[in-house]
């Protein structure tokens, strides 16, 4: 065995550029695979990470778009938003319709367009906001519709030049009502650059604000935005909901949609795991590439050393002897080229997190697998050559010029 190893270096050594060459296709088949397969799982940990910061246990409610013509009761109002608070208050610690307006904001000569969030009282029990100055939106500003607002810091900077900001007014339009609005808070976002870009804002800056100053008594929304308690049963829960909503709006039970962030990220989880799955199928073609040009340089390997097959078997080397050489030989090939391959995926994906500042997911079952599948490949395609090596006949090897 140790005699076969030793023959295989030599062999190679002999021919440096070629045996490169020859590993080349799996080198590439292999990185590609990691690489391609490590993306994916990276995605997918980003994704979570990015429904976590969402909330795993939040969901949408409204009623379908299936509807032949929408109805005044199909939207809801303050009122009804109370009303569902009262109704399932330990049920549902959470309850807003996720709107927004986008405004200017001036400070001096400072102008920022702000993107505002209308949020309910208790919206940091349910969401992370890393409050830095201040206070959080509460009921009291909810309840007599404060004009008080909680700045990002970034938009503090940008507005104020500095981001201690409690107590200072802007003046800003919110439901097109002009006036003095005060800074009650400041809080950081603290996002990977990915979930910063998915998550996005549509103006240069982001701050909170009650969402009783966008949602006017008079006003109708599409959707309820609600965080349900995790301690309960959701199915059981899910189904009482959908029929007291359908009851409110005087719909039937399958029109009203019941969507959550746990199904939403449960689709995108199958559909990146099925696209990494595919790409990687398609990447692993090029190990099967790279086996057909182990096959053909063994053949060649074969052909340049019958001389020395003819020597072997004469001096005694029995049929297995020679075929282990060159399968021994070509398994070699092949397993250097899966452990440069490794590197070279490993490699580049931990330099793309690196530069985009994402952490990357490599699982080494991938990598042994991917090792192991490179040796098979030498082994299955070296096997043809070997056993034509192995049945040489002795006389007609030393007689081959």
């Amino acid at each position: 065995m140790f005699e076969n190893i030793s023959m295989a270096f030599s062999a190679i050594r002999a021919n440096k550029m070629r045996s490169f060459l020859t590993m080349l296709g799996i080198i590439i088949g292999i990185g590609s695979v990691i690489a391609i397969v490590s993306i994916g799982d990276s995605m997918r940990g980003l994704m979570a990470d990015l429904y976590k910061e969402v909330g795993i246990n939040r969901a949408i409610v409204y009623v379908s778009y299936a509807v032949d013509e929408y109805r005044s009761t199909d939207y809801f109002t303050i009122d009804e938003l109370e009303q569902i608070e009262n109704t399932f208050p330990d049920e549902i610690p959470y309850l807003d319709f996720q709107n927004s307006d986008l405004q200017d904001a001036v400070y001096g000569r400072n102008r920022v367009k702000i993107s505002y969030s209308g949020v309910n009282k208790g919206y940091d029990k349910v969401q992370p906001v890393n409050i830095i100055h201040g206070r959080m939106i509460n009921e009291d500003d909810v309840k007599n519709r404060k004009k008080n607002i909680v700045l990002e810091k970034k938009t503090a900077i940008k507005l104020f030049g500095t981001d201690d900001v409690v107590g200072r007014s802007l003046r800003t339009s919110i439901n097109k009502d002009l006036d003095d609005y005060y800074v009650v808070g400041v809080y950081e976002k603290n996002l990977s650059a990915f979930a910063a870009m998915m998550m996005g804002s549509s103006g240069d800056g982001e701050a909170y604000c009650p969402y009783t100053l966008i949602a006017t008594p008079d006003t109708w929304h599409f959707a309820l935005n609600c965080y349900v308690a995790e301690d309960i049963d959701q199915d059981a829960f899910r189904t009482k909901f959908v029929r007291y909503i359908a009851k409110m709006t005087g719909r039937p039970e399958e029109l009203i949609t019941y969507y959550t962030a746990k199904e939403e990220m449960g689709e995108w989880d199958m559909i990146l795991s099925t696209l990494s799955v595919a790409v990687g199928a398609i990447a692993a073609i090029s190990l099967l590439v790279g086996g057909i040009g182990i096959m053909n340089i063994m053949l060649v390997s074969v052909t340049e050393r019958t001389r020395e097959i003819g020597i072997r078997k004469a001096l005694g080397a029995r049929t297995r002897d020679v075929l282990m050489q060159f399968l021994t030989e070509s398994a070699i090939i092949s397993a250097f080229g899966g452990f440069i391959g490794v590197l070279l995926g490993v490699g580049l994906v931990s330099l793309g997190g690196a530069l985009l500042h994402v952490a990357v997911v490599i699982r080494p079952s991938v990598i042994v697998m991917a090792v192991s599948f490179s040796a098979i490949v030498g082994i299955f395609f070296g096997l043809y050559p070997a056993s034509k090596a192995a049945k040489a006949d002795p006389i007609d090897a030393l007689r081959y010029e």
